[in-house]
């Protein structure tokens, strides 16, 4: 929960509970929108196992999607004035296209 910070209500205090700062992990991502929202769903998938599930569903408006994306792009281009251009993997995966009815993106 978010707490405005009396001393500075400019400023938003975050709370990260325990289990949350734990993470989770997610080889895939699968983006679908509407005119009102973006859903970005988390999965994983394993080799040797058929089925894949989605361990997060993440539901943005579309202003919100928009400042994840640059919020993104500054961090990967940070990241690689540090550790040096991140490599694309082709041919690792699994095939698309994922359909999950509705217009779809991957990640």
């Amino acid at each position: 929960m978010a707490v405005i910070d009396p001393k500075n209500p400019s400023q938003i205090s975050i709370e990260l509970n325990e289990e949350i700062a734990q993470g989770t992990y997610s080889n895939l991502a699968v983006i679908t929108h509407s005119a009102s929202e973006f859903v970005i769903d988390f999965i994983r998938i394993m080799p040797g196992i058929p089925k894949a599930q989605v361990k997060s569903r993440i539901i943005l408006t579309p202003e919100h999607a928009k400042r994840l994306v640059a919020a993104l792009q500054d961090n990967i281009t940070k990241y690689e004035s540090v550790h040096g251009v991140i490599k694309n993997a082709e041919g690792s995966g699994p095939a698309m296209p994922l359909t999950f009815g509705g217009p779809t993106a991957q990640a």
